[in-house]
């Protein structure tokens, strides 16, 4: 096992050992034990009392973090010629079709996220085995399969993100940067947790939020009461 860093064991020695924190304490101390020189990126993860390999236990889906991730996210537009400015104008990074799809299945996949129209999808088809594993894959779920791709790639600027539960039955998402207010990235914490609560599955039985942390990218995780949010 590595050691841990003078500067990482003085940030786990200010979490109490078995606390339950509420969010807006945990807010407010996850800014006080990141260490790093840059500006750290904030996670959370929330286990959920579901069995994924059920269909009709799976949860995904998408929110708007009322304070943004705080990330510059890069947009591919995968457009026909009639919507590539319109894209362009709504804050596409990169705008185009064929010359696109080439450069994926070139192994090209510098983007963040990828909107695209439903008459494209299918020259999108034969890229699931690389956008897939990378979930770059569009999905009209998640609202990146779109005619109004303007809405599309402002929403996602502005901050909209999508999840899925993992194979253990975790959520993870990245909700702000520790350079945000604690106030806000407890909003965005708060606003994810309350979507992921509307969209319980009926199937899903007993406790439905079993845990939820919040950590930064070098910090340790930080525990929520479950009850308290």
């Amino acid at each position: 096992m590595a050691k841990l860093t003078k500067k990482q064991k003085e940030a786990a020695a200010k979490i109490e050992k078995n606390r339950m924190y509420s969010l807006t304490d945990a807010s407010s101390l996850i800014k006080e034990i990141a260490s790093a020189k840059f500006d750290e990126s904030v996670d959370i993860a929330v286990r959920l009392g579901v069995d994924p390999r059920k269909a009709n236990q799976m949860v995904r889906g998408v929110v708007t973090l009322p304070h943004g991730t705080g990330k510059d996210v890069r947009v591919l537009a995968l457009v026909t010629p009639d919507k590539e400015a319109e894209a362009l104008a709504a804050g596409a990074d990169y705008v185009g079709l064929d010359e696109y799809l080439q450069k994926i299945k070139d192994g090209w996949t510098d983007v963040d996220v990828i909107i695209t129209m439903p008459a494209v999808m299918g020259k999108l088809g034969p890229l699931g085995r690389i956008l897939g594993p990378r979930g770059l894959m569009p999905n009209p779920k998640t609202g990146t399969v779109t005619m109004d791709v303007a809405k599309a790639v402002q929403e996602v600027k502005a901050g909209k993100i999508d999840f899925k539960v993992d194979k253990t039955g975790i959520v993870h998402a990245g909700i702000g940067k520790v350079s945000f207010d604690a106030e806000k990235i407890a909003d965005n914490a708060a606003e994810l947790i309350q979507t992921l609560i509307k969209l319980k599955p009926t199937a899903a039985k007993g406790t439905y939020i079993k845990s939820i942390h919040i950590s930064s990218t070098m910090s340790p995780a930080i525990a929520l009461d479950p009850k308290a949010v």
